[in-house]
């Protein structure tokens, strides 16, 4: 199964090539993707991206997680959280999301076992 790559990004929408749903913050994984709702576990720009954001992602089997700390790089990813995802010997790449989505895109285009947490605005 191949990771879904971003057919676009602007400010607040993401959309995901084959995929009807518009998004404003994302998660894919390979063969598939979902809204991130940051009320299902309390995440907010500080202190940012939690384990529990990312781990129904890495049980997927990825290999490698991309996070899009948002546009203008606002939400923090804390050392636990990189932590967490080394001890599960995931290599992850945290960039401001418009770099996050060509770096995750390439990288699925080449069959990479790879998922992503997209912030779409600041």
């Amino acid at each position: 199964m191949t990771s879904p790559q971003i057919a676009s990004l602007s400010w607040g929408r993401m959309k995901v090539r084959d995929c009807a749903t518009a998004y404003k913050d994302c998660k894919v994984w390979p063969g598939g993707s979902r809204p991130w709702d940051w009320r299902e576990t309390g995440t907010d720009h500080y202190p940012g991206v939690q384990a529990a954001d990312v781990e129904e992602i890495v049980n997927k089997g990825i290999r490698t997680l991309v996070i899009g700390c948002g546009m203008s790089e606002a939400l923090q990813v804390p050392s636990a959280t990189l932590d967490y995802l080394r001890n599960k010997g995931v290599d992850v790449k945290v960039l401001q999301t418009q770099v996050a989505v060509r770096e995750y895109n390439a990288l699925a285009g080449g069959g990479a076992r790879v998922g992503g947490v997209f912030h779409s605005t600041c």
